[in-house]
């Protein structure tokens, strides 16, 4: 690192896990990247859904702001931004196409897009769909920092037109993500907000095998999920847990399961966070399968892959201690060395400076452009 930088992100939620992923993944790299020693700002629109829901006030790794209107955030932090080393917009930022042309416009040192969403967000632009990022936006970007790799990187250079495409996978933040040697509760576990393409697998992969096993013991936390599913008697609901509490969460389970999002298993290397975080806590992983996922968690040595309520009886069923202990303790070491917080944001600190800030004379022109 020749010097400390100064990032500004605006994201959809720092403050509030309530519903989404995206508190818990900018929560593991910003910490990694403070401890680095670079200076993090982040901005984050106050909209009453997380107003009444937020577990993180007073972040202790960087400036948590909010602000009410694009107009607001330019008139209270335009010069902020355009001073910044770095600006990363995250996905699903409300009014997020209004942001990124409004961000483009301060000509900014370096502006980065985090898509923790990529395989949705690939599928909505070739819809037509441009709730946060519109198609002629992608190649504003001096890096695309990606949740997906493998092919999805081709894509976004060949077919969107993306300058820079350069995967940037969600970590876990070891102190935090540990085995409390809580006693064990559950059998096996989820955690998940609800999602309508997720269900059906979330059936067939945890709610039929609880059916099978009444002597076992299942748990389901997440909110969202409507009140006509039939949870059977042996499955427990959680309607939220906040990121405080997974840890003692999977350290109760035997067993943990991770159910992919259709778009994600058809892009192929996307692994959920709670992969990771369950790892952390040497928890073993049950999980479908999607492309990539050897590469991350090899199957039968560091995760169990399924595809059937049959797979996961069977799991529950035949795998003794000592094995499940194994593939919990490989999965474990594999976090540990590559897929820390601490390693994440030394690749995304690494991958930012390799880009050469823009010259002082683009950055002069963009005074003009700055509120009074």
């Amino acid at each position: 690192m020749t010097h400390s930088l100064d990032i500004v992100v605006l994201g959809l939620s720092l403050s509030s896990s309530w519903g989404n992923g995206h508190a818990t993944t900018f929560r593991a790299l910003l910490r990694g990247v403070h401890a680095h020693g670079h200076r993090v700002t982040f901005l984050e629109r106050d909209m009453p859904w997380y107003a009444g829901r937020r577990d993180m006030v007073e972040p202790d790794f960087c400036e948590l702001l909010l602000y009410g209107s694009i107009d607001e955030l330019l008139s209270m932090h335009g010069q902020r931004l355009a001073a910044a080393d770095a600006i990363v917009i995250g996905s699903y930022v409300p009014d997020g196409v209004e942001l990124i042309d409004a961000a483009a416009d301060l000509v900014p040192k370096r502006l980065c897009f985090y898509d923790i969403d990529t395989p949705v967000t690939l599928a909505k632009l070739r819809r037509g769909d441009e709730e946060y990022l519109a198609r002629r936006q992608v190649p504003y970007f001096d890096l695309y920092f990606s949740f997906s790799g493998g092919g999805t990187l081709d894509r976004l250079r060949d077919e969107f037109g993306a300058r820079r495409a350069c995967p940037l996978y969600c970590a876990v933040d070891l102190e935090r993500y540990r085995n409390t040697g809580a006693q064990r509760a559950w059998d096996l576990g989820y955690l998940g907000t609800y999602s309508p393409d997720r269900q059906p697998s979330l059936e067939r992969l945890l709610l039929e095998p609880a059916r099978q096993l009444p002597n076992m013991r299942f748990v389901v936390a997440g909110p969202s999920y409507p009140a006509c599913i039939a949870w059977p008697e042996n499955v427990e609901r959680v309607e939220h847990l906040p990121p405080s509490e997974h840890a003692n969460f999977y350290s109760r389970q035997r067993f943990t399961l991770n159910v992919t999002r259709a778009d994600m298993v058809a892009a192929g290397w996307s692994p959920s966070v709670r992969l990771f975080e369950a790892a952390a806590c040497r928890t073993p992983l049950i999980s479908d399968w999607w492309e990539g996922i050897d590469e991350f968690f090899p199957p039968g040595e560091a995760a169990i892959i399924v595809r059937s309520s049959g797979d996961v009886v069977r799991a529950l069923t035949e795998l003794d201690e000592r094995r499940r202990r194994a593939i919990a303790d490989s999965a474990y070491e594999r976090v540990e060395s590559y897929h820390s917080a601490e390693a994440r944001a030394r690749s995304f600190i690494e991958t930012v400076e390799s880009v050469a800030p823009k010259t002082e004379l683009a950055l002069r022109h963009s005074e003009r452009r700055l509120p009074a």
